[in-house]
């Protein structure tokens, strides 16, 4: 997954980006929150790491400008610091983070939160997969997928979300079956006669 990192610090950036290429990532670095704002504007970035002191535009006023932007993918914010307590955790909440690690970083609690990120992006992107334009077949009801194949549309909700269905009939279908049924059975009568 692609990450951007905003860090002021050399030594920081260094550490973090050797750390997330370990672990599988591709780093895109950014030497300030306004350079990493600028980059972000070119590239999707599933992932924003940002030290939330910096001069300039801090790690904070990044979250409050990546929100703002209202980007149709979501970007998942951690917010590197050294700044403890309840205080500097609200204020970043508030901003628009979602994670916090402090500073010095541990690669192992890096790791776990990443895949807690991962998880929420992959969940989201599922969410709005299902709640976009659903090509379906006017007369069958089947729906296409990005392979260009034609399912149920249970079987295509299902295989998507933990969704299970049960099938039974409106009162609208259950009068429309039973017209069709007393329709053949007096046709069936008037052949009889």
């Amino acid at each position: 997954m692609n990450i951007l990192i905003a860090d002021d610090d050399s030594t920081s950036r260094i550490v973090l980006s050797a750390t997330l290429k370990k672990l599988g990532h591709e780093v895109t670095v950014a030497n300030n929150g306004a350079e990493a704002l600028a980059v972000f504007a070119d590239v999707n970035v599933p992932i924003l790491i940002s030290d939330m002191v910096m001069p300039g535009l801090d790690g904070l006023e990044l979250c409050r400008r990546v929100r703002a932007l209202n980007r149709q993918r979501y970007t998942y914010i951690i917010l590197l610091t050294s700044v403890g307590g309840k205080h500097g955790f609200l204020v970043g909440m508030k901003a628009g983070a979602d994670d916090f690690i402090n500073k010095p970083f541990d690669e192992d609690q890096l790791a776990a939160r990443l895949g807690v990120a991962e998880r929420i992006l992959n969940l989201q992107s599922q969410v709005k997969q299902l709640s976009g334009m659903l090509p379906i077949c006017s007369h069958c009801k089947k729906v296409r997928d990005d392979q260009n194949y034609w399912q149920q549309v249970e079987t295509y909700i299902a295989k998507r979300t933990d969704t299970t269905f049960t099938h039974s009939y409106c009162p609208d279908c259950v009068k429309t079956l039973l017209q069709e049924v007393q329709a053949i059975a007096d046709t069936k009568s008037s052949l009889a006669i």
